[in-house]
């Protein structure tokens, strides 16, 4: 249920635990954040019957700077019943990937099973409002601080649309409130290490010329190592895009703004295909990306982190949401047996950082190669060279695609032996 923060002090929520002894709130749990991971952690504790406060910043629907691409295997997503929603929606369906080389080599690699691209103005509203339909949440509500007993977090305090401080209190806190996170900030967790850090921008564009079923990475010498990014996300609109590491770019000295508007204006396969091509007025935006090229802390006495807040960002593809959505998904797993167990210390709390790592983890050891591998020119280059001319070169970077597995094979040197021979 959602509720007018004006009236908190009144106990507008039927399920709210006000109690009026203490003019306090109080919460099984408190998640900070109404993003992909936040709110599928809010809407699956909702389901299993806990007493859950959302919180969060903006008034939905809202914006978030990304790239917009949406796994389309991603079983949590699916297990909502937020893919099929998708189709009702303004998007994009996602048949394939086209990657070019620095030297302007391209190479079409279609997927196994479609995806989709969705802005995420779009997405994150449907999100939220499965978590809306369960749990108890605050619009417009600024969480400013931790609230502790000794080491341990109770809870948060923070501004209502009011502008009245509230206090809540809960048993265990879930910080899902992005790259730069409060929840991280107060416990000592948040890390923008320049090496597993990211800067990006990105702008909607219309009339890009060329366009198909496909999101577009293409590995450009004026932005090397980084890539610059076509994803459709549908009604004729485009989200175009670079990005880099940041401890890379500031080497460079590389401005990410004046980077993008170079390549679409002089770099010879992008200069014809923006021609005609509009940036829609405001939506040029930046964020920086943390990474899961490094595991940072994510867990502590009474909190736990999930997606962004947690570092758990794709190195290769910068890609954060299905990261968001299963971290979500694990954190309800592990805040429901907190509750059975009533221990929220960090000893028990690292079961989830764990659990996160053993899923997540092979995935983000294969994608940091991946982007360290992009980082050598001509390596790049021999691999869609051979693509571009042999099947078996094309079979082997599909399956790459397709199979998280696979991707461990361009790390093997029998990978590029038989590369050479191709």
């Amino acid at each position: 249920m959602e509720y007018d923060t004006s009236k908190a002090s009144e106990g507008a929520s039927n399920n709210m635990g006000y109690d009026s002894r203490s003019e306090g709130y109080y919460y099984d749990i408190v998640i900070v954040g109404g993003g992909p991971g936040g709110s599928t952690c809010a809407a699956l504790l909702g389901k299993a019957g806990k007493k859950v406060l959302l919180l969060d910043k903006a008034h939905f629907p809202r914006d978030k700077t990304c790239g917009d691409a949406l796994s389309g295997s991603l079983r949590v997503q699916k297990d909502m019943g937020i893919t099929e929603k998708i189709r009702d929606v303004q998007h994009a369906v996602i048949n394939g990937v086209e990657f070019s080389s620095p030297e302007g080599v391209v190479v079409d690699i279609p997927f196994e099973s479609n995806g989709f691209c969705c802005p995420r103005y779009v997405y994150d509203n449907l999100v939220f409002r499965e978590a809306l339909a369960s749990v108890d949440v605050i619009q417009n509500f600024e969480v400013t601080s931790l609230l502790r007993e000794g080491s341990r977090v109770v809870g948060v305090s923070g501004n209502g649309a009011d502008g009245g401080m509230k206090e809540i209190r809960a048993k265990l806190v879930i910080g899902a409130d992005g790259a730069f996170s409060l929840v991280a900030r107060e416990t000592g967790c948040h890390d923008l290490d320049p090496k597993h850090t990211i800067t990006a921008v990105r702008a909607y564009y219309t009339g890009v010329a060329g366009v198909a079923d496909k999101i577009e990475l293409h590995f450009v010498n004026e932005i090397l190592p980084g890539y610059f990014w076509i994803f459709p996300v549908g009604n004729g609109r485009c989200n175009v895009g670079v990005g880099m590491v940041d401890d890379i770019m500031m080497k460079k000295k590389l401005q990410m703004p004046s980077s993008m508007m170079k390549i679409i204006n002089e770099n010879p396969l992008f200069r014809e295909r923006f021609s005609g091509a509009t940036m829609e007025k405001g939506s040029l935006k930046g964020w920086r990306l943390p990474i899961g090229s490094k595991r940072r802390k994510m867990h502590g006495d009474g909190f736990v982190l999930v997606g962004d807040a947690a570092g758990l960002i794709d190195p290769f593809t910068g890609e954060g949401i299905s990261n968001a959505t299963v971290s979500g998904e694990i954190a309800a797993n592990w805040a429901i047996k907190a509750l059975d167990a009533q221990n929220f210390s960090s000893s028990f709390l690292k079961g989830y950082a764990d659990e996160v790592w053993t899923f997540l983890g092979p995935k983000m050891k294969t994608s940091y190669r991946l982007q360290r591998i992009g980082r050598i020119k001509f390596l790049t280059n021999l691999i869609f060279r051979k693509a571009a001319r042999s099947r078996h070169v094309m079979d082997s970077l599909k399956s790459m695609v397709d199979n998280m597995d696979q991707r461990n094979n361009i790390i093997n040197p029998l990978f590029y032996l038989r590369l050479l021979l191709a």
